[in-house]
Parts: C-alpha cells; sequence; structure tokens
C-alpha cells in the first residue's frame, strides 16, 4: 500500500510539474510584462504535436513518425511554439489588454480546431498514441518509473527557473516591467516597448510549447481534448494563486490547484453516483472558482506575491514614472 502511495505521489507531482512549466510562460508573459495571454492552450498544443511528430513510431495514415530520440522532440515542440508565438505576437502584440485577449483566444480555439479536423497530421479526434515515455524500460515498475519520471521533470522546471531568474534580474528583465508599470515612460527612456513585448511574447509561448512536449511524453497520449479552453483557465488560476510575477509563485500556485482539481476529482467519484458523475465533473471548476476567490479576497497579489522592484525598492505595478530600467 505505502509504495502504490508514493508511485501515485511521484505521478501527482510530476504532472503538477508540467503545470508549473506552463505557469513559468505565463509568468514571462503577464507576470513580468503584463501581456494578457488567454491563447495558452494553443502553444500546449503545437508543443505536444510537434513533438509527438518527431518521436512517434511511422504510422502509414498520418504524416510524421520520424522516430526521434525525445530530447530532440521536446526541443522541437518548444521552438515551433516560441516560432507560433512569434508569428501571433508580430500581429497582435500591439494590441492592448482585452483586445489581446480576444486575438489570443481566437488562435487558440483556431488550432483546437485544426488539431481535431486535419486527420493526417494530427489523428483528427482520435489523437496520436504510442508517443515514446522517459524511462520506459521501468514501466513494469510504476514506483521506479513514477520517481525516474519526477527527477527528469524537475530538473526541467529547476534549470528553468534559475534561467527565468537570471534574466528577471538582469537588464532586459528590468525594462520587461518598465514596460509593464509604464510603457510610456520606458518609451521615453530610449526603449523599444513593442520589440521587448514580442520577445517576451515568443519565449513565454516556447515555454509553454515544452510543458506541452513534456506532458505529451509522460502521459504517452495526446488528443484534441486535452487542449480545450478550460486549460487556459487552470493556468491562469494557478499563476493568480501562486502570485503573479514570482517564478516560485507560478510553481507553487500550480502544485496546490493540481491537487485541488485532482481532490475534487476524487471526490466526485467517491461519493456521486456513476450516472451522474458526468454532470457533477463541472464541480472541479467550480472547486478552483471558490478558492481562486477566497486566494483573491485573503491575498490579493497571490500567495507568493511579487516583492519590492528590485530596481526601485517600490511595490510593482505603483511606481510609474519614476522607474529607471537600465539597459
Amino acid at each position: 500500500m505505502s509504495v502504490d502511495i508514493i508511485a501515485y505521489g511521484a505521478f501527482f507531482l510530476t504532472m503538477a510539474l508540467t503545470y508549473s512549466i506552463m505557469c513559468l510562460g505565463l509568468n514571462v508573459q503577464w507576470g513580468q510584462t503584463g501581456l494578457f495571454n488567454v491563447g495558452i492552450a494553443a502553444f500546449v498544443a503545437i508543443g505536444a504535436y510537434v513533438s509527438a511528430l518527431l518521436t512517434t513510431p511511422e504510422t502509414p495514415d498520418r504524416f510524421g513518425g520520424f522516430d526521434l530520440p525525445i530530447a530532440i522532440g521536446w526541443l522541437g515542440g518548444a521552438l515551433a511554439a516560441g516560432l507560433a508565438a512569434w508569428l501571433v505576437g508580430a500581429l497582435t502584440i500591439r494590441l492592448r489588454s482585452d483586445y489581446l485577449a480576444i486575438a489570443t483566444f481566437g488562435v487558440a480555439v483556431s488550432v483546437q480546431l485544426c488539431v481535431l479536423n486535419i486527420q493526417p497530421l494530427t489523428g483528427g479526434a482520435f489523437g496520436i498514441g504510442f508517443i515514446p515515455r522517459p524511462f520506459a524500460s521501468l514501466a513494469d515498475n510504476p514506483l521506479g518509473f513514477g520517481l525516474a519520471n519526477l527527477a527528469l521533470v524537475a530538473g526541467v522546471v529547476l534549470a528553468l527557473y534559475l534561467a527565468l531568474e537570471h534574466l528577471a534580474k538582469s537588464p532586459w528583465g528590468r525594462v520587461l516591467r518598465a514596460i509593464r508599470e509604464d510603457e510610456t515612460a520606458a518609451q521615453a527612456l530610449g526603449k523599444r516597448p513593442i520589440r521587448f513585448r514580442l520577445q517576451a511574447f515568443t519565449i513565454g509561448g516556447a515555454i509553454m510549447g515544452l510543458a506541452g512536449a513534456v506532458q505529451g511524453h509522460f502521459i504517452g497520449f495526446i488528443a484534441p481534448d486535452n487542449y480545450l479552453p478550460i486549460l487556459t483557465f487552470q493556468v491562469w488560476a494557478m499563476l493568480i494563486v501562486g502570485g503573479s510575477g514570482n517564478n516560485r509563485g507560478a510553481i507553487l500556485g500550480a502544485i496546490l490547484v493540481w491537487g485541488l482539481w485532482a481532490l475534487s476529482a476524487a471526490a466526485v467519484s467517491a461519493f456521486v453516483p456513476p450516472e451522474q458523475q458526468a454532470r457533477a465533473a463541472s464541480l472541479q471548476i467550480v472547486a478552483i472558482g471558490i478558492g481562486l476567490c477566497l486566494i483573491l479576497l485573503l491575498r490579493p497579489r497571490g500567495i507568493l506575491g511579487e516583492g519590492r522592484s528590485s530596481a526601485t525598492g517600490r511595490t510593482p505595478m505603483k511606481s510609474k514614472a519614476k522607474f529607471k530600467a537600465r539597459s
């Protein structure tokens, strides 16, 4: 019994950490730069499908099947999602707040419809199976398989965290915060907001694509239903709960919200009659909504909200024209 609990704990944490990668990407876009992206599911799906096409065995009725190593698939997924983010950003990055949100939501819906209908490329509604899983040789040992994958994904999250922390403290990161807090003032200081916003949007999209690739290979199967708009809601809730603008908060929020999601699913299975479970599954969204409201009431900036600005010593979002970014 204890072995099963540890194996499930490893599975739970691995899934939570894949969402942490998505949150880290969103934190670059929203937490650092103030870009309101509600098309997260699109970039996650692109990363997952590209990685799957690169690494799966050859299939007669579907394009792809190049049978490349998993690492190449992860890299390809991140690059493809980054390229897609750059293309989308080049067209929409000049839009502000709700207009950018509408545009990115449209992109997410378009991508989801494409993966659903372009069957020769994506497998259509049936998705893509037989995606190679890391440490597949340990599949007969659930504990060893779970712990090995947990260590691998935790290493990816740690590397991303350290890299993003370095970027946040660099001159580039200070310019992003200056643009977020007062774009006009940053522009008056000689910065080019559009260029920096596009860079942040591209990097965030690439990280989301990496998350999709990592998650797809851990599960071993992907389908269009995995990338519905609810995924975007989940990731936003995770970042808000953990603390926007704080990379540690992004990781913590992903673990907590995924835990609430899993707990509510277990409660539905345990206490709701089987014939009503399909309807009761919506209670998961209700549970996250209630948790989100409580966090906003008790901790408006999240559990680990962004601290005082390293460049100004003032609370973020309040140091307007006096913010000075060094290049």
